[in-house]
This record gives C-alpha cells, structure tokens and sequence, in this order.
C-alpha cells in the first residue's frame, strides 16, 4: 500500500528554491566576520556532519572501491571546494544578487563541458544558439564598454566561474562515474567528505598567505566584540543549505522526477536577487536585469527534453542535475 507523504513534494521544491537562493545573502552576512576560506570550510564541514548522521540513521553506506574515491575526490574540487570558496570570494567584491545570476550559467557551462569530455553528448542546434545567447547575457551583465556603473568585473567573472565549475564537476562524474550506483545520500555526503579533507591544506594556505592576519579559527571584530551573527549565518548555510537540503533534494526527484526538480535551477537566482533587494538593499542596474533574463532564458531551453527518450539517469546523473 502507497502511503501519501505527509508533506507534498511541491513544498519541499519551494522550500528548496529558498534555501538555495538564500545561500547568497548568508555568505554575504558571514563576510562580515569570516574571510571566504572561513566561509567554503565551515560550510563543507557542517554540511558533511548532517549527512553522515542522515546517512546513519537511513542505514545507507558509503561508496566502495578506490577508484571511485579518487573520481569524487577530483569531482570534489570542482563541486564544492572551488563553487563554495568562489562564491564567498566573489561576493566580497559583488553583490549577493549578481552572485546569484553567476550560479545560472551553470546549465551554459554544462553543455560546453559535456561536448569537450563525453564523445556520445551531441551539440544540437537548439543547445548550441541557447549557450551563445547565454554567454551574450553574461556580457550584458558585465557591460564592458562602460566605464563606470557597472559591475566589478573581477568580481562577477569570479562567481561566474564558480558556477561553471559546477557543470564540470558534474560532466566529470557522468564521464567516469555514471555506471556506478551512487543513489541515494552517499554521493553528495562521500563529496562533502572529500571536500573536508580538500579544504586543510586549502586552509593551511591561506593562512600562510595571509600572515600575518586572523588564525582560521578566529573571528573578525566588530565594535570589539566578536561577530557571533555572521558565524550562525555559515552555520546555518552548511547544516541547512548544504546538508539537511540533499534529503528534500532526493525527496522532490521520488516524488516528481528528475526533469521537474531540476528545474528548482532556475528559481535559485530569483530568490537570491529578491533576497539581496528586500534584506540588504542591492540595487541591480537594467543591463543585469536584462542579461539575467537573457541567461535564464538560456538556461530554460538547455534544460528542455529532447525528442529522443534516453534511459533512466543514474544516480550520478540525477544528484548532478540538481546538488547546490
């Protein structure tokens, strides 16, 4: 007998939208007291802590073997080490909003990386005028022909690079990967683990670049008394945003499938725009607005199903759909 879920995937879709979209406004709160290493670190360790407890308590394992190990760990960099530390870093020049808008290049990213490493990825017509006029909405965001009024450039090539290098990451584990059943929570938490190990030497140099400067266990101080408000917006963007969000993530594939809920994608950016207009007052000029709209709309026709059916995703193939 099929029970009906106590709480409808549509919630949990929606709730997803905001706990991605709010990712942005919580590393830019936590700037305020912690450098972007701080930031990716804390984030990957608290994420990784929640998903081993789900992982215990669902009864689930790890992945096994070797090689398996050494293709997440590759993957890891790109999925968590460089997205999380390049975002923080981003935004300490860029607005949370924009920040956002660089997250929805990801698709753009995708379908480039799946041409260059997966031989059996065709470059259709469709796809490839989406990821030019994609790539022309980045530019309008960036506007270089002004000289003043426009976004750091640095900046937002920055979390524009962050976000692509979620479409590598994931080109990578379909490519080495897709045959190997990592359903469930053992993907992301096996990355998230491989993201904890990756961040002590990242850590470990940072802080010899930094020297002399703060200890990567400390707090910057505001007024002299350590800013606590900052720290807990971290906190909550590993154990919320980056942990506790797999198990509705894999909540919202069961109950609509994997087309339907990677489509939360496009949502992420809106969210994080609305957030930084309303809570921290940003301002986006019209050429973001208009090459945002130009980068969604891009990303909506990748998205979209070809006429040729192809098999079930693995799940490889499902989890890189959607993880943030």
């Amino acid at each position: 007998m099929t029970t009906t879920p106590r709480v409808p995937w549509q919630a949990k879709y929606l709730a997803l939208a905001l706990i991605w979209g709010s990712s942005f406004l919580l590393m830019k709160v936590g700037l305020h007291a912690l450098a972007p290493v701080q930031i990716a670190g804390l984030r990957i360790l608290a994420g990784a802590a929640v998903l081993l407890l789900l992982l215990r308590a669902t009864g689930a394992r790890l992945p096994r073997g070797g090689h398996v190990w050494g293709h997440l760990l590759v993957s890891s960099i790109f999925l968590t080490v460089v997205p999380f530390t390049g975002f923080a870093l981003g935004e300490t020049r860029v607005s949370s909003a924009l920040a956002g808008i660089g997250n929805a290049t990801t698709p753009l990213a995708a379908v480039l990386f799946g041409l260059a490493l997966l031989p059996s990825d065709r470059l259709t017509t469709r796809k490839l005028t989406a990821v030019v006029v994609g790539f022309l909405g980045v530019v309008t965001i960036m506007q270089p022909w002004e000289s003043a009024g426009r976004p750091d450039l640095v900046g937002f090539a920055i979390v524009v690079a962050a976000g692509m290098s979620y479409g590598l990451g994931w080109t990578y584990l379909r490519r080495h990967l897709a045959h190997v059943d990592l359903g469930g929570l053992s993907q992301p938490t096996a990355l998230l683990l491989c993201g904890s190990a990756l961040m002590v030497p990242v850590t470990l140099v940072w802080w010899a670049v930094a020297r002399p400067g703060p200890a990567p266990w400390s707090l910057a101080t505001q007024g002299g008394s350590a800013a606590y408000g900052p720290l807990l917006a971290v906190v909550v963007l590993g154990v919320v945003g980056t942990g506790l969000a797999y198990m509705l993530q894999f909540d919202v594939v069961r109950g609509a499938g994997v087309t339907i809920s990677s489509t939360v994608t496009y949502l992420i950016p809106i969210v994080s725009i609305a957030l930084g207009v309303l809570v921290l007052g940003e301002h986006l000029a019209w050429p973001q607005l208009l090459g945002f709209g130009v980068v969604l709309g891009a990303a909506v026709v990748i998205g979209m199903p070809t006429r040729s059916r192809r098999a079930a995703p693995t799940g490889c193939e499902a989890e890189g759909a959607l993880a943030r």
